[in-house]
């Protein structure tokens, strides 16, 4: 690794690599619990009877809430993560950050379908060493099977 590319053959066949489907429910009190843990004291996310009247007819999710998995051993974030070291990145981790695109609102009673998927991996040069950079793209779709939200995570290895 010191002269040559860290993104070795195995690293570069995970690349496209997809989890399985996870389904997401969105539950009304996880909404409000959620808003209350943020601090959003927003009454389309907490208040039942003023988001009735609103044009969603319901409570709807603050941003980076999209619900719970109905089946929580189903979902493991860290799954495509832990496939990029297996394959030989370096073991520090670091999450990067997430950008979120809505394109749907999301509320009590949704039912996402959440998949994820290896998009790109890069290497970068530092000060202190190359690091590896891997986008992972999300995508949940809504029980209409319109694309309610896609995002993108980045995960550095050093």
């Amino acid at each position: 690794m010191a002269g040559g590319s860290i993104i070795n053959d195995e690293l570069k066949k995970l690349i496209g690599t997809s989890t399985d489907p996870v389904i997401f429910k969105v539950e009304e009190g996880a909404i409000q619990r959620y808003a209350q843990a943020i601090g959003d004291p927003n009454p389309m996310f907490n208040d039942v009877g003023y988001a009735r009247k609103s044009k969603y007819g319901r409570i709807i999710c603050p941003p980076g809430f999209l619900g719970w998995p109905v089946n929580p051993t189903a979902y493991d974030p860290l799954k495509l993560a832990a496939s990029i070291i297996m394959a030989g990145a370096p073991l520090m981790v670091l999450d990067a950050g997430v950008e979120y695109e809505f394109f749907e609102t999301v509320g009590a009673g949704d039912i996402l379908t959440f998949t994820a998927k290896i998009a790109e991996m890069t290497e970068k040069e530092t000060k202190s060493g190359k690091m590896l950079v891997t986008t992972i793209e999300m995508t949940w779709i809504n029980q209409n099977g319109d694309v309610a939200v896609r995002g993108k995570s980045s995960v550095i290895n050093r």
